[in-house]
């Protein structure tokens, strides 16, 4: 991890030299991984994308302010958590409540859920019917919830760095995260059987 801080660091330090391709680089480096977010926020594919070249501008326009106090990445992720909020209220939108999911979705929650089971229909129409579930649990979480909990288990994030996104103690990102399981926990027992002394 420090190896690569160090390699964002030095591509910055080029950037701020005057070498333009450097930041192309980082560009390169971690277009697909804001994309990721930022669709969290913003459900519109071109939507999203027109937000992410917007970080872009701006982190490129504020990289004199990037002190390497955090990991470049984090930093870049925090405007672009920013410009996704700003465009939302700038279309005099909340945050998005879709109930459909994709199956790129269900796979990120299958994955991350260790359910995938042989491919039977039942099976299929049971992950399906989960990942539906957990998705709306996930858009019915109140904002700091869900971007604490998407950016651990989506984006795979540590406390330590999401607490430095989100501007907060890392003992409050820890109850955000707890309060975020447990809400999606309650929405998915049903379908699993598990009871409620399961812990998740």
């Amino acid at each position: 991890m420090t190896a690569e801080r160090d390699a964002d660091q030095q591509l910055v330090d080029r950037v701020l030299s005057g070498d333009k391709r450097a930041f192309e680089l980082l560009v390169l480096k971690y277009q697909r991984k804001l994309m990721r977010l930022v669709l969290y926020f913003v459900k519109d594919h071109a939507e999203a994308e027109d937000v992410v070249q917007e970080t872009f501008i701006k982190a490129y326009r504020a990289l004199t302010k990037f002190r390497g106090d955090s990991a470049f990445y984090t930093w870049l992720y925090r405007i672009g958590v920013n410009t996704s909020k700003n465009y939302l209220m700038s279309q005099s939108r909340r945050a998005p409540t879709s109930t459909e999911t994709s199956s790129q979705d269900a796979e990120i929650f299958d994955d991350a859920g260790g359910l995938r089971e042989s491919t039977t229909p039942e099976s299929v129409l049971a992950s399906k019917q989960l990942a539906e579930t957990v998705n709306n649990a996930m858009n019915a979480l109140p904002e700091e919830l869900r971007v604490a909990i998407a950016l651990r288990e989506i984006e795979g994030l540590s406390y330590d760095e999401i607490a430095e996104l989100m501007n907060c103690p890392i003992g409050t990102v820890r109850s955000r995260i707890f309060r975020a399981r447990e809400a999606i926990a309650n929405k998915i027992r049903p379908l699993i059987g598990t009871s409620l002394d399961t812990r998740w």
